[in-house]
This record gives structure tokens, C-alpha cells and sequence, in this order.
């Protein structure tokens, strides 16, 4: 389990970690469509499905909130949770994982998500300690590239684009409802935090938001992993801003100039600063051509 609990303060210009009283959060539920819901509280999105089969959760968010999202669903279903859905390994979407694990549920994320949370890890980022899960918290269905769940009526889709917000990133397609879930490879708070060090890659998060796009058409409810509910166009205009900001990288590298000096021309211009600011995000982007 995920041993110092912090939540995050969106900060001018960075993200900083601070001890949170989880007594204070607030689940709350809004609904996407017939038998799917988006949860917010504190940490990832948590997408939500109930019905004839039972209930199935993508992420599952801080540890200490467990009982307070399991009070959320039992207003929609009496069931306990069957599956667990990560779509990555960090700790504000991943953190619950030992508690509905222990209580039965079945864990499935990508192979590399898996590996993650078997280990101890610090996320230099936003100086936060992440220990390796116990055998309750652990996936116990792993996958590679994609694989396929009919549940609830519903035919929900797998897909592994490659390394992106991390080297384990998932992103989820309810096909008959058209929703999809992506995890922490969408955002809407800004500047994305891409976790470098765990394999995270600005040319490949784009690469595999070009992959959920693909997914998706004018109708497609979209679940990011923070922020509102959203569709296609808010995922279209969020690449362009990443590849924008890329190719103003890129001309700085082609023309010569040093990390320092491409910094310095601000290429996240006309963007709002988030999850981190133009000195990290530029360094993000350069170091993606390396």
C-alpha cells in the first residue's frame, strides 16, 4: 500500500504534494450514459459500470477512500466490485487496489503497470514515495497489447498504444455505449505531467492519444483522467497543443540552441502552466528527441 498519502494542490506554477485529510473528500457521481458513471473524489477519475453481472470499476483512486466509493456504488448496485480496472500504475489512480483486492475483487492492468507495482518507486516529479503493492494489490490479469472484457452487456476494449504518460498506460472503449476512459494519457488541468523516468514520452503520448482518437468520433463520451467529462474535439485540441509545444522543441534543437536557450523562448506559450510549468514541460520535449 501506498505509505505516505498526499493528494494534489494545483499550485502556480507546480504541483506540490501536501498531506490531505481524506475525511474531507467528497465521492461524487455523475452519470455518462445508461449503467455508466464517472466518480471524482480525490486522485484519478473512476469510471463505473453496473448490471446484470455485477460491478466493474476503472481505478479506484487513494486507499483511505475506499469505503467512501464503495458507499457511492452501493447506491447504484448492491454488488461488491468483481473487476478492477487500472489503467496505470500510479498511486492516486492505483492506491485502492490492496483494499478491493482483499476484498475479492479481480485486478487486471497492462504487463508493465503490473511490473511497476511490484516495486518500490519514487516519483521524483512530485516527491512522492510509492511502495511496491502486497499480493492483494496486485493485477492478477495482465495483458500486452489489448485484450477484450463483455460485461454488463457491454463489449469494453483494451488497447496498449505504447509508452505514453507512462510505459504501462491503458486506454478503455465501452464499444456499444461509446465511452472510453483514458487514463492519465488525457488530462484537463493543463500541462500534463509525463513520468519520464517510468517510461513516460512526449512524442509517445501523442502518439497514443492519435490511437484513442482513432477510437472515438463526434459521439464519444470521453473520461479523462482528471478533469471533466469530455469528447473527441477536447481530445483534438489537446494533441495539437502537445504538438505544438513539440515542434517549437524541435525547431529550438534543428536551429542549434541548448535546453536553456529553448526554454527560454517559453514554447508552452498561450498554454495554461498545470500539472508543471515551461521549464519542466520544456525539458519533458527535449529530452523526448534523446
Amino acid at each position: 500500500m501506498f505509505k505516505k498519502l498526499a493528494m494534489a494542490l494545483l499550485c502556480t506554477p507546480i504541483l506540490v504534494f501536501a498531506q490531505t485529510d481524506f475525511d474531507e473528500i467528497e465521492i461524487t457521481v455523475s452519470e455518462v450514459t445508461n449503467g455508466i458513471y464517472m466518480l471524482e473524489g480525490s486522485g484519478g477519475n473512476i469510471g463505473l459500470s453496473v448490471g446484470e453481472d455485477g460491478v466493474f470499476i476503472i481505478d479506484d483512486q487513494f486507499g483511505p477512500l475506499t469505503g467512501k466509493i464503495k458507499a457511492a456504488i452501493a447506491e447504484y448496485s448492491n454488488d461488491d466490485v468483481q473487476f478492477v480496472f487500472n489503467t496505470h500504475f500510479h498511486y492516486d489512480h492505483s492506491d485502492g487496489n490492496e483494499n478491493f483486492g482483499a476484498g475479492g475483487a479481480i485486478i487486471i492492468a497492462q504487463n508493465n503497470a503490473r511490473m511497476r507495482m511490484t516495486e518500490d518507486n519514487f516519483l521524483q516529479v512530485v516527491n512522492v514515495q510509492q511502495n511496491a503493492y502486497n499480493a492483494d494489490g496486485l493485477p492478477k490479469i495482465t495483458f500486452t497489447d489489448s485484450m477484450t472484457l463483455h460485461y454488463n452487456g457491454h463489449t469494453l476494449q483494451a488497447r496498449h498504444f505504447g509508452s505514453g504518460h507512462t510505459d504501462g498506460d491503458t486506454i478503455l472503449k465501452f464499444e456499444e455505449a461509446n465511452v472510453i476512459h483514458t487514463g492519465d494519457v488525457f488530462v484537463r488541468y493543463g500541462l500534463p505531467f509525463i513520468d519520464v523516468p517510468n517510461g513516460g514520452n512526449l512524442n509517445g503520448i501523442i502518439r497514443v492519444m492519435h490511437g484513442a482518437i482513432a477510437m472515438a468520433d463526434a459521439d464519444t463520451k470521453v473520461i479523462p483522467g482528471h478533469g471533466q467529462l469530455s469528447g473527441r474535439q477536447d481530445m483534438l485540441d489537446y494533441v495539437e497543443m502537445l504538438e505544438t509545444i513539440r515542434d517549437r522543441v524541435y525547431e529550438g534543437i534543428t536551429a542549434g540552441m541548448t535546453l536553456e536557450q529553448i526554454t527560454a523562448t517559453n514554447p508552452v506559450r498561450g498554454y495554461p502552466e498545470g500539472f508543471l510549468n515551461n521549464e519542466s514541460f520544456s525539458k519533458i520535449a527535449y529530452g523526448s528527441f534523446f
